[in-house]
């Protein structure tokens, strides 16, 4: 279904403002033509830079490669790398099991960024998954549109990043503010935190590696536990705790690499897109990549694998500990403060325009208002909306079963749209979608969209599996929930767009007919106008 404005040559036909219940075979058709004049404006041999894909005003395009590149690195990075790696060493059971888990990881996460380029490169616009979805899936009409709108309330939330922020309720609302009134010193802020970010966790790692080498002054502190973790005995001591411990620390290394489409979200507002896109995506995965090595080994080079298994402490806590005294401690609340912070500003700054997008579509309610820039040339709105769902999990969620419920449902909602994704593009490279003219300036090796594809289809698959014995997934609901909750999202969705599109038209006697309009703001965006049957019939 088209979800761009149409290109010269088709903006004075009226096939496109056809309504939607008339001639249903004739409008796909129109749909089809529509795509492969798009994407032929955009054959990488006439070296297009991806601006003209959206109509968007070229002030909006304020994103260049540093911005893209810390808002996903700052999108990927936020808690985890403090404490997640005590859980991923515990799964693992050795040191040297642990390190391959987080290289497996890597190369999945590069995987989907590779595809995540190429979607980028060929629908160079805000939204993400939603393009995606609705250029491969096209019939129903809408009915990919109206699903995902469910699935973006779900995983735009910031409450699990939030929750460990000091003062969860005026951080969130801080993001809100910045980046809703005051867009120009938000990814000011947003890139200073990434940069900061960056050059804390060099430092971290970096002294790990000289007290590795033995430098002086970077040594354990006498009084803690001497690590020997990279002895070749002690490196794989303890391999073996089985595949389903395997596997769970495998999720959550993968888990800990979401975000390399963050940048997908926003790309109406970057300068070349195209161009950006292909260069700013492998320099933050090559970044996040490093980090995630390199801190794990200088974990490993200062703390004992007993210490880090056998305290209830986090294990940068132990590092700093370790190595600089009990005092730097409070440091490392500063830096997680700083992590978190950036964390949260680069996640609502996409996830607002994904809901703007949604208000472009002109598939929800209030559709002017959501696709508005108003008052302050920023999508205050969808920003909002995104802040209002985030506050509702942190206020109203109450601790234990449904708050972990709300998170898990958002991870598991997230693997089930990347499979959808992945699958898509591969049928684009089938005979049956040929006359698409799937032909982006970036293509994404078919084995490895193979592979993304086959590990989000792990990650949609095994929650149905019962844990081994005595692991429990929830105290009181069963473990399969948040998976079973992410399947009922598509058909809340698929009720939505019914209800919207097909028995309200029929039972009041109108038609949908789909306009291109400009609003005052300069935001151009798709309107349904409701046209009565006999009205539309005198006019035939």
């Amino acid at each position: 279904m088209p979800v761009e404005r149409p290109p010269s040559d088709l903006h004075e036909t009226t096939p496109l403002l056809q309504p939607i219940a008339s001639d249903p075979e004739g409008l796909i058709e129109t749909v089809r033509r529509f795509w492969s004049l798009v994407l032929k404006d955009l054959n990488p041999h006439q070296e297009r830079s991806g601006e003209s894909y959206d109509d968007v005003p070229k002030s909006k395009r304020q994103l260049g490669l540093f911005s893209v590149t810390f808002l996903i690195f700052n999108r990927i990075i936020g808690t985890g790398i403090y404490a997640t790696p005590s859980s991923i060493l515990r799964s693992a059971g050795s040191v040297g099991v642990a390190l391959i888990m987080w290289l497996v990881g890597s190369l999945i996460a590069a995987c989907g960024t590779a595809v995540y380029v190429e979607l980028g490169t060929g629908l160079p616009r805000s939204g993400g998954e939603k393009n995606y979805l609705e250029f491969i899936y096209r019939k129903p009409l809408f009915m990919a549109t109206c699903t995902y709108v469910f699935y973006t309330l779900i995983m735009g939330t910031a409450t699990a990043n939030s929750v460990v922020f000091s003062e969860s309720f005026t951080c969130l609302t801080f993001v809100c503010f910045i980046h809703g009134t005051r867009l120009k010193w938000g990814l000011r802020l947003q890139n200073a935190l990434g940069f900061s970010k960056l050059v804390i966790l060099a430092l971290i790692a970096i002294s790990g590696l000289l007290s590795l080498a033995g430098v002086k002054g970077l040594q354990v502190r006498e009084g803690y536990d001497k690590p020997h973790n990279f002895q070749w005995d002690k490196f794989w001591e303890g391999s073996g705790t089985g595949a389903n411990a395997f596997v769970s620390g495998l999720y959550n290394i993968i888990w800990s690499y979401i975000g390399y489409a963050n940048a997908n979200y926003a790309l109406s507002e970057v300068r070349e897109p195209v161009q950006t896109i292909k260069r700013a995506a492998p320099l933050a995965m090559i970044s996040v990549t490093s980090v995630y090595i390199f801190i794990n080994i200088a974990y490993f080079s200062v703390v004992s694998k007993a210490d880090i298994l056998g305290s209830k402490r986090i294990v940068a806590a132990l590092y700093f500990r370790n190595l600089f005294g009990p005092t730097t401690e409070k440091a490392l609340s500063a830096f997680i403060a700083i992590s978190t912070l950036g964390n949260l500003l680069s996640g609502q700054f996409a996830q607002g325009r994904v809901v703007q997008e949604l208000g472009r579509e002109g598939v929800i309610p209030y559709s002017s208002f959501f696709a508005s820039n108003k008052p302050f040339d920023a999508p205050l709105a969808g920003l909002f909306t995104q802040y209002l769902v985030s506050c509702t999990f942190l206020f109203l969620v109450p601790p234990g079963d449904a708050y972990l419920f709300l998170i898990s449902l958002s991870s598991y909602a997230l693997s089930l749209v990347n499979t959808l994704v992945s699958f898509g593009l591969l049928l684009l490279y089938t005979r049956w979608y040929r006359s698409w003219e799937w032909d982006p300036p970036y293509h994404a090796p078919k084995p490895i969209i193979i592979l993304f594809f086959l590990s989000n289809l792990f990650l949609v698959t095994v929650p149905f599996f019962p844990p081994s014995p005595g692991a429990k997934t929830y105290d009181r609901l069963p473990y399969w929930a948040h998976s079973a909750g992410g399947l009922c999202l598509s058909l809340l969705g698929v009720c939505y767009w019914y209800v919207w599109s097909v028995w309200l038209p029929q039972k009041k006697g109108y038609r949908l007919e789909r306009r291109w309009v400009l609003q005052d703001d300069g935001v151009s965006r798709y309107a349904f106008y409701k046209v009565p049957v006999s009205v539309s019939a005198v006019v035939r």
